[in-house]
């Protein structure tokens, strides 16, 4: 057996750094492109081909519930991966997800509609979501910690916000494909009868890419290390309840804010209300879908921007800023919406994403930093689920009911303002520690109080200090 190195990522070279960072950005944008695709073809098109008998308002939000549903299953995939990922490796976990991801959409693209094959049909799609789920449960963790990783600890906010920008990526992608079909190739019922099918369709072209880059990547240095040692754990996420339980509680408190925000836009409820034609607004489905491509084009920029200011200002001030923004947002964003005007659309959408790519970008940093080597990949990733869950699950569904009851688009303001706020007192009571060594023979140090009032006077707080050697071994992207 190899004797573990003392500092595993300074032996990474530059040209392994970036190619990690390319298979993770690759990966997770096939991956959220699949995810998002059904996001927005549930807001245009799954409630009238798959959910039709049930009625016109009904439909509505069964289409959403589905795309909540996979949310639930989000916790078994981290689960599974967590096990699998702190116990066999972070890579093998990663070509897996991506597998079974492509694999579901795939099938979404050559289903039959309710038309053809009655109620087995959105019993179908319903199994093929929860597919997604379970994947999508399963992909961040493992993406992030090979990114995070691998990277110096004077630049973990930059390397890892490249999996970050892979939801952006993913999201204008899956946006500008459907715009491009719905404008283009399919327009009017035309996108309704099959033009919807081949964004799903395409995704087995972008899984063969997607996973011959993935296997051209090393294992992560950590877990390498960790393995040399020896030092795998045998029920990872008992031992993470057993210790962290609060601080997993916080940290999903934290991705929920951020992800129920998100889900105005990525889970289809913004296109689905402006483009009704029952609604109040009846826009242009095309128009809408470039709005929100340009809205993920921001969402991209402000996310990797915020993972680099992060090595500098620290992750927690970074989120402060975020909460700030997207709390100041909100309202004014909504009220572009309702003007019905494409370009304030587009205008309200990109202001608002600025908070949204702001509390995303140090979180892949953030979350890493939080954990024990041996539980990482546990600890992100069921933080991460449960964050889901608790943000954007059902945030297109509530959001959709709350204007059928109230008839006000504000009501939705509320809620979201409600949801922000927990997950900025979440921010305020985790420590930054920024820079801490990740490796598996700084265990305890890494288990240390990382909550404020955490036993106090009984350990001390964890240093957020760089070591002097961060990043002197490194060159940028």
């Amino acid at each position: 057996m190899p004797a573990p190195s003392p500092n595993p990522v300074r032996s990474v070279s530059a040209a392994e750094r970036r190619r990690v960072a390319t298979a993770t950005v690759i990966g997770t944008t096939i991956e959220w492109y699949d995810f998002f695709i059904y996001a927005n073809a549930a807001g245009l098109v799954f409630a009238q081909t798959y959910f039709a008998p049930a009625g016109e308002s009904t439909a509505l939000l069964l289409s959403f519930a589905t795309v909540g549903l996979s949310f639930l299953f989000r916790p078994l995939g981290a689960f599974l991966a967590g096990h699998f990922g702190d116990r066999i490796g972070r890579k093998r976990v990663l070509v897996a997800t991506l597998l079974l991801m492509g694999g579901a959409t795939t099938l979404v693209g050559l289903l039959p509609t309710y038309a053809q094959i009655g109620v087995a049909a959105p019993v179908l799609l319903l199994l093929l979501r929860i597919l997604q789920g379970v994947s999508a449960g399963g992909e961040w963790g493992g993406a992030v910690l090979m990114a995070v990783e691998n990277a110096p600890a004077a630049r973990r906010g930059r390397y890892g916000a490249y999996p970050q920008i892979g939801v952006p990526l993913g999201m204008l992608l899956a946006s500008g494909v459907l715009a491009l079909m719905s404008g283009v190739f399919a327009r009017g019922d035309a996108f309704v009868d099959w033009g919807w099918r081949v964004p799903f369709l395409l995704s087995f072209v972008l899984l063969v890419v997607g996973v011959v880059v993935r296997r051209t990547v090393e294992e992560s240095p950590v877990f390498r290390d960790i393995a040399a040692r020896g030092a795998t754990t045998r029920v990872p996420v008992v031992r993470l309840f057993r210790h962290h339980a609060l601080l997993v509680v916080l940290a999903a408190l934290t991705f929920a804010g951020n992800n129920a925000a998100g889900y105005m836009t990525t889970g289809g409820f913004i296109q689905s209300y402006a483009t009704r034609a029952d609604g109040p607004l009846g826009m242009d489905r095309t128009a809408v879908l470039a709005s929100v491509s340009l809205a993920a084009l921001v969402w991209l920029v402000t996310t990797f921007t915020a993972g680099v200011v992060s090595d500098r200002i620290g992750r927690r001030s970074t989120y402060v800023l975020g909460w700030v923004f997207l709390l100041v947002a909100i309202f004014p964003m909504f009220a572009l919406v309702n003007t019905g005007e494409v370009v304030l659309l587009a205008l309200g959408l990109s202001m608002f994403t600025i908070g949204t790519g702001l509390t995303y970008g140090p979180q892949a940093a953030f979350f890493s930093e939080l954990f024990p080597a041996s539980i990482r990949f546990s600890g992100v990733s069921i933080s991460y689920a449960l964050g889901a869950i608790l943000g954007g699950a059902f945030a297109p569904t509530i959001a959709t009911a709350l204007v059928q009851r109230t008839g006000s688009l504000y009501t939705v303001g509320w809620y979201l303002t409600g949801i922000a706020l927990l997950g900025f007192a979440a921010t305020l009571l985790i420590r930054d520690r920024r820079g801490i060594d990740l490796g598996p023979e700084n265990e305890e140090e890494q288990a240390r109080n990382p909550i404020y009032g955490m036993h106090r006077g009984s350990t001390p707080a964890v240093r957020a200090t760089v070591p002097a050697h961060a990043g002197k071994d490194d060159r940028p992207l």
